[in-house]
């Protein structure tokens, strides 16, 4: 088993469900403060964090691996082929919680700054790891917490890599170079309660929700760019009625959530859902929730880097994409950062089963080595 594989598997065997870290932390905290990191806990209500800075001999920038030792949670555990938080290598594939969402990058991070320092105890610049255990949950006590500490400190970040499983097919197959915005709203539309038989005393909030829903739903809200797909509005929950066959319900109650591209804005979305909804004449309450503005990282050293050192070790070439779900880098990119996720294949993350092929650790930790010298050499 190599060095990356190994200390995946510690990880994973810490139950670390979100927002515990079970000593994940100590173990990396221990892996880094040997090779000249200086590491400061910062706990922030039920979180676990760390800051942890390598200094280097000369000028250069304050690079920062990201990530989190938390996981979401199992589901029945009888349904995986091996308990989950008793890692295990079958037909090359290191099965656990974890493996790929992301433990298996937090190892190939650590041993590959302790290779790069073996090699290059004198580098420039200063490396540094952005590390929570509240990724996966609320996301309130975690990353967003230590950039604020940081801010305080006067601390500005200028490359960051968080080691989301970005990788469809092959690793390092895909970057993301940045994300859509999310805007989530709670919805809840009023009429007046009545019989069924007799309408004409009530009003059905969810007849007068349904055409404004439907205009909603078909709207155009930009077209996107060369970067970002158009903003795409979708309805998740819908919740109505007294459970009664014979009872016309007082209210209805919507949630829906926006992926939204640089086209646009929260503020704009917000004022054009509620000019749709005035204009059906709507009695309602609108509860927004902005949980992630859109970020992009079109060129720069970071993304020069990564696609150099993923053609060096994978021979292949990459794809800049800014598909997907949101990440903790939503945080990290408002103070000017560049940003780029990278790490395993994500065709398991948060299933039964999920797992990573041991080899693509070794690979990932090539790359991030290979991204390091690319930076501070």
């Amino acid at each position: 088993m190599t060095p990356t594989t190994q200390l995946a598997c510690d990880l994973i065997r810490r139950r670390s469900v979100t927002p515990e870290d079970a000593g994940c932390m100590d173990l990396m905290i221990g892996r880094l403060e040997k090779i000249g990191f200086r590491a400061t806990r910062l706990r922030r209500g039920d979180t676990d964090n760390f800051w942890a800075v390598r200094e280097g001999k000369g000028e250069g920038p304050l690079f920062a691996f990201a990530g989190h030792t938390d996981v979401v949670p199992t589901g029945p555990e009888q349904n995986w082929q091996h308990p989950p938080f008793e890692p295990v290598i079958e037909d090359g594939y290191l099965y656990g919680r974890g493996a790929a969402d992301m433990k298996g990058s937090l190892a190939a991070m650590v041993v590959a700054c302790e290779e790069f320092v073996s090699e290059h105890a004198d580098h420039c610049g200063r490396i540094a790891f952005l590390i929570t255990s509240d990724e996966e949950g609320p996301a309130k006590d975690g990353t967003v917490k230590v950039v604020e500490w940081l801010e305080d400190k006067g601390e500005k970040i200028d490359c960051c890599l968080v080691g989301e499983p970005s990788s469809t097919e092959r690793i390092g197959d895909v970057i993301k170079n940045g994300r859509r915005g999310s805007l989530g709203l709670e919805l809840t539309v009023f009429g007046t309660q009545g019989h069924v038989a007799y309408p004409h005393l009530a009003e059905n909030p969810i007849h007068r929700l349904a055409p404004a829903l439907a205009e909603l739903a078909g709207e155009e809200w930009d077209q996107g760019n060369e970067f970002f797909p158009a903003t795409s509005f979708q309805v998740s929950n819908i919740n109505g009625g007294t459970g009664a066959t014979n009872v016309i319900p007082g209210e209805v109650q919507v949630v829906c959530n926006w992926r939204f591209s640089t086209e646009t804005t929260a503020e704009e979305l917000g004022q054009r859902t509620r000019a749709i909804l005035d204009r059906h004449g709507l009695r309602y309450e609108a509860r927004f929730n902005l949980s992630g503005q859109p970020f992009l990282t079109a060129e720069g050293p970071l993304v020069e880097a990564a696609q150099a050192a993923i053609r060096q070790v994978t021979g292949e070439d990459t794809e800049l994409s800014t598909a997907g779900g949101t990440s903790d880098g939503r945080f990290i990119a408002p103070t000017g950062a560049q940003v780029v996720e990278l790490g395993p294949v994500n065709a398991t993350i948060h299933k039964v089963d999920e797992c990573v092929r041991a080899s693509d650790l070794d690979q990932l930790k090539d790359i991030y080595r290979e991204i390091l010298k690319r930076l501070f050499t």
